[in-house]
């Protein structure tokens, strides 16, 4: 293989373009089965937002939720909003700073969040129902790897 058909990764250019194509393809199918079949009751973002609250033991700030996923504060500050009218979480002011605040997860939003995991969970166990327990842990572990790729790249 010359250099013209390797990129910086090392990997060979057919590597990268089956790679782009089915995460393409992934999106879409998770895009079309997000909104033609309802999974949960919780939108993709309220279901990422809740689990970020409640993998800081219950508690967040919008600052290191937006953080966490390259987001501008104002558009998490619309899904906080969006949660909080549903009372899935609720606001705890910083007895410091008085214009700050942090996220607590509600009972109900932990119900919710519960919920909607083991529906989310329940489905991929069905369209991983053929693969071994040993390709079902690599490609978990490729896909961490993966998505831990765009937070160094930033």
């Amino acid at each position: 293989m010359n250099k013209r058909q390797e990129g910086a990764t090392g990997m060979n250019n057919h590597s990268i373009e089956t790679i782009e194509l089915e995460m393409a393809v992934l999106f879409r199918r998770l895009t079309s089965l997000t909104t033609s079949r309802r999974i949960g009751n919780l939108d993709r973002a309220a279901y990422l937002l809740l689990h970020q609250i409640m993998s800081h033991n219950g508690t967040a700030g919008v600052k290191a939720i937006s953080d966490e996923f390259q987001l501008d504060i104002s558009t998490v500050s619309r899904q906080v909003a969006a949660l909080e009218s549903k009372g899935y979480i609720t606001r705890v002011p910083d007895p410091i700073d008085g214009r700050a605040y942090s996220l607590t997860i509600t009972k109900p939003g932990r119900e919710a969040l519960e919920e909607n995991r083991q529906v989310r969970q329940e489905m991929i166990e069905q369209l991983l129902k053929g693969w071994s327990e040993e390709e079902g842990h690599l490609f978990g572990e490729l896909l961490r790897k993966f998505n831990a790729a765009f937070l160094e790249e930033s």
